[in-house]
């Protein structure tokens, strides 16, 4: 247990050091979504292509030499298509190192996919680097990927980060778990910060994907996506932690939890997404139900685990069914979430996927069976259980304690293959029992 714990302690202060300073200035007035995310009305042809930029403020920044320190922010607006075939604005953000790199060749860079944050479009992460904290009234959001960024960065390593489809712009609503989406937004973002005025990092920059829960199914998905999406996008490694591959098992997990309103940010999704569904959700959906996707489409995590922890989906529906209840009986919606599973196309370069084996929120065995079918085709894949005791069923707390314990070992093993050193794939112990 010893390593867990000196990796917990290390990002425990980091994370103090980062939200200390942010708080230090007071309450911040309310946090108002910039003119910048509104899309245009034409975008670019190609995927990638940047659509707008402009400087972005951190707000943990200290005055340095040769520049700020950790770095500066260019905050971003790119091109993308959805799942649809559509073609879709993304916005998140460039952070350019004051640290140089010493792995050897250029700077590499990485792409980071957030985590949950919500679906108001002030929940984003790029406004979260700009805002850790937002507490206002009726918004509470925590720029939580905010540390993992930093710590990319006092290693030399550019990171951009994407707010995914919706999550920020302010002309539709964000797609939450949606595979094709948000593995699309991830690569393109990659490709948009090469594009960055300024930027040190090129088409010939060592390239890694890092993610976690919602962050660590986008980066699965943008590593399978890789090789018909985005070829000119190679990757050094992708590190894919407590993925929700399965999300027929998942809704199991988040139903009655502490996350229970992120059922409602998957159904507001899907049913953008695909319209010929709304018939069936009319069907079944209550006023309390109805009301509840309202209010969380522009809810943060933190609003909805204060509005919207330990219910029970079967309050939102018309006949007291669980909405794994309605899974089970409409195909349509069967066929929809089979759609999303994560795990049948190879994924790109050497992989590393990490669970809890107490994670209860987006199931341990799913997110293992990941790596069992990453393998089953022949990937290069580094399997981690992340072993701790039980933190309390539905508390969240078994899904984030991995996150935090687990973080050095992700970081180190990412830095690694941007150095070039190769990744051993251990599915020789694959499959085992999880």
């Amino acid at each position: 247990m010893r390593r867990p714990i000196r990796s917990l302690a290390a990002v425990l202060v980091t994370a103090f050091c980062v939200l200390a300073q942010a708080l230090t200035a007071g309450p911040a007035a309310a946090v108002e979504v910039p003119a910048f995310y509104t899309p245009p009305a034409s975008l670019p042809a190609a995927n990638g292509a940047l659509v707008r930029t402009e400087p972005l403020p951190l707000a943990v920044s200290l005055p340095g030499l040769p520049g700020p320190f950790p770095g500066t922010a260019t905050r971003l607006m790119y091109k993308s298509t959805d799942s649809t075939g559509q073609a879709v604005a993304v916005t998140g953000a460039y952070l350019e190192p004051t640290m140089p790199w010493l792995g050897g060749g250029p700077r590499p860079l990485v792409a980071v996919a957030p985590g949950t944050m919500g679906q108001g479009d002030r929940c984003s992460a790029s406004l979260g680097l700009q805002y850790p904290v937002q507490l206002d009234g009726d918004v509470l959001a925590v720029g939580y990927e905010d540390i993992a960024i930093y710590r990319f960065l006092l290693s030399g390593v550019a990171v951009v980060v994407t707010d995914y489809v919706g999550l920020g712009t302010t002309d539709r609503l964000h797609t939450y778990v949606n595979r094709v989406d948000g593995g699309h937004a991830v690569l393109d973002a990659v490709r948009a910060a090469r594009s960055v005025p300024g930027a040190s990092v090129t088409s010939r920059s060592r390239t890694a994907l890092y993610g976690y829960s919602q962050g660590g199914g986008a980066t699965a998905s943008a590593a399978e996506l890789q090789s018909s999406y985005a070829p000119d996008v190679t990757l050094a490694g992708t590190y894919s932690g407590a993925a929700p591959a399965d999300l027929t098992q998942v809704i199991d997990g988040i139903d009655g939890s502490a996350l229970a309103g992120a059922l409602g940010w998957s159904l507001n999704g899907f049913l953008q997404s695909d319209p010929s569904l709304r018939p069936i959700a009319d069907k079944y959906l209550n006023a309390a139900g109805r009301e509840a996707l309202t209010d969380l489409s522009t809810a943060c995590i933190g609003d909805a685990i204060l509005g919207y922890a330990f219910q029970n989906s079967s309050r939102w529906t018309t006949g007291g069914q669980s909405l794994s209840d309605i899974v089970a009986a409409e195909p349509a919606i069967r066929a929809t979430l089979d759609a999303q599973r994560i795990g049948r196309l190879k994924p790109a370069g050497p992989v590393r996927v990490a669970t809890g084996t107490q994670d209860d929120i987006v199931p341990h065995a799913q997110a293992r069976q990941l790596a069992v079918d990453w393998c089953a085709k022949g990937g290069n894949v580094t399997y981690d259980a992340v072993i701790l005791p039980n933190l309390g069923d539905g508390l969240l707390t078994n899904h984030l304690a991995p996150l935090l314990t687990d973080q050095t070992t992700a970081i180190n093993w990412v830095k690694a293959r941007l150095t070039g050193l190769p990744s051993i794939s251990n599915c020789w112990t694959m499959p085992l029992q999880p």
